[in-house]
This record gives C-alpha cells, structure tokens and sequence, in this order.
C-alpha cells in the first residue's frame, strides 16, 4: 500500500531573482545590431519558492543542484513522482530552489560569444559550453557499470532512463573560473540572510556552494546539507575551518561507490573517504558533522542521484528528521 504524505497546502507560492549587475554591452554583444546598444543585468539568481500553510512551520531549505542540472533537480522525478521540493513543503519546511547563475532560467552573458560570431574577438576567449552524455551520466551517476546496464539493486528507475536525459542542460560554470569567485555563491547567501536563516542542500558539482556562500556570511546559514560533493580539507583555510564549525552539517552519500565513474581519474570512493576526514576534522574542531551513508542502515543501491531514485522520500526523510533534529532557527 502507498505511503499516505500530507497535504499540500500552501500560503505563497512564487519566483523571483536575487543577485546581479547592471553592466552595457554593444549592439554586437548583444546579439541583433539594429537594435541598439544598451544596459543589461547578468549574473543574477533565478529562485522559486513554495512555502507551506501551517502553524508548525519550520526552518527554510535552499535547494541547489549540480552540475549541467537545474533546478528541477529537486522537483518532479523523471518518471512522475513526488520531489523533495514538495516532500519538504509538506513537512512544514519553506522550500526555495535556485538555478545557478549561468545556468536554466537565471540566463548568461552572451557578449564574448557574439563577438566571436562577428570577427572581434579569438574564439578562444569563448568559455566551454558542458552538455553531459547520457553514458557518461550511466556511469558518473552510478546507475549501473556500463551504459544500459543497472546494478542489480539499483535504486534508480531505470525505464525512465530517457527522461532523465532531458534534466540535463548546458553548463556554462566555466565562466567563473577557479578560484575566482562564483556569483552564486554571494546570491545564496544574500537569499539566506533575506529569509532569516536557512539550511543549504547542495548536491554533487553543487555541493560546495552552501560552503562558499557560509564563507561569505555565516549569520544566515543554519546548517548544511552536503550531497555527494563539496566537503573536503584541502586548500580549507583556519577561517573557513572555524566557520565551519558554527552550524551542524549533514554529508550524504549513496552506494556502489567504487564503481568505474567514466571519468578519468575521478573516484566517488575517495571523495567520500575525504569527505570522513572533513567530518572528523570539524568534530575535533568542536563542530558538528555526520555522515548518511544508506548502506549502514542496510539499504543498497542508492544512486549519485538519490532525489530520483525510487527510495527518493525514504532518503529525504532521513535528510528532514536530522534538520528537525539538529537545526535550530
């Protein structure tokens, strides 16, 4: 029988965009001549919002997805079921969910690309432009060994393989490039500070923005959740250490994590042993941070991209009791 979830009911729902420059570009830059020169805005954050009626409400929850994702990471799984997003709605949780900028509907600057299309500048000042196949996103995400075929216990719904391919877009993170910093990373904590305190969930390529955004101002992070990616001790500064340690953070990861990943050189085992280190280091540091590891609790085959597998609401309910356990506003 399936599991009966609350209601929906929601007092606001709406979008908006945080973040942002007002810069003038050419007509050339801009894409069509006989229109003219003129200001434009770049840089700013699309955000999306559902916040919950009830009494009981609790602590917001910034959602930000991974790499050549959107924010529809967190919404409706690719083969139809209920997402995070409402899952934690209806649970009480404010939810806010954002498309990195230069990503989806928070747009990018399309100056140096037209200028190359019009002779005035080397197309190698073009910034790379990264679309994920789907064998590689087989792999990476760890929905099997090899491109079509699942590990026998895969979580992952695997007859909506060709859906989730349409989740994926193109990514234009390489216009930020390390270790300068991303914009994204001041609008995610300008966003937390405008809600009074929230949790950041970053996932994978996402995953170290909650981090970098609780660099820039801590006052609005009140905890972290940090999936498959982000935590790790190399090039942490004693700063960034000690800032770390002000709010409890919450690291998760799924199973098969030494499975080959398709990516040369890349291992989600040694991610996660460093991600162990990391937890360790700030527990010494008078921090508090855990680990969710599915298979400790005797559930396998949990995928890279655990909000889609079909087991999603059992690890968002771990991921939602520790927040209500742990995070105070």
């Amino acid at each position: 029988m399936e599991k009966k979830h609350l209601p929906l009911v929601l007092e606001e729902q709406g979008s908006f965009f945080i973040g942002g420059e007002r810069v003038e570009r050419t007509a050339i830059e801009l894409g069509i001549p006989a229109f003219g020169a003129g200001h434009i805005t770049i840089n700013q954050m699309y955000v999306e919002y559902m916040i919950p009626a009830t009494e009981d409400r609790r602590i917001p929850v910034i959602m930000v997805h991974g790499g050549t994702l959107s924010g529809q990471s967190w919404k409706t799984t690719p083969d139809g079921r209920m997402g995070w997003d409402e899952y934690f709605v209806r649970n009480g949780h404010p939810v806010y969910i954002i498309d990195q900028v230069s990503r989806a509907r928070s747009g990018f600057d399309p100056a140096v690309y037209n200028n190359v299309r019009e002779g005035l500048a080397e197309p190698s000042s073009q910034y790379s432009i990264f679309r994920s196949t789907d064998e590689l996103t087989w792999k990476a995400w760890r929905l099997g060994p090899s491109y079509g075929v699942p590990f026998d216990d895969t979580q992952f719904p695997v007859d909506a393989a060709g859906e989730l391919s349409k989740y994926n877009v193109a990514d234009l993170n390489a216009m930020f490039p390390a270790p300068g910093p991303n914009p994204t990373y001041s609008a995610l904590s300008r966003l937390a500070l405008q809600l009074g305190g929230a949790v950041l969930m970053g996932h994978s390529q996402g995953g170290a923005f909650p981090m970098q955004a609780s660099y820039i101002n801590p006052e609005g992070v009140k905890g972290l959740v940090l999936i498959e990616g982000g935590a790790a001790l190399n090039g942490l500064t004693d700063q960034q250490l000690a800032t770390l340690t002000k709010f409890p953070i919450l690291n998760v990861y799924g199973d098969h994590l030494d499975a080959e990943s398709g990516v040369p050189g890349f291992s989600r085992r040694a991610l996660f042993d460093g991600c162990l280190d990391f937890i360790e280091k700030i527990n010494a540091e008078g921090g508090h941070a855990q680990m969710l590891y599915p298979p400790d609790l005797g559930i396998f085959g949990n995928t890279h991209m655990m909000m889609f597998d079909k087991n999603s609401l059992t690890i968002a309910g771990f991921i939602k009791d520790w927040i209500d356990n742990n995070v105070q506003l």
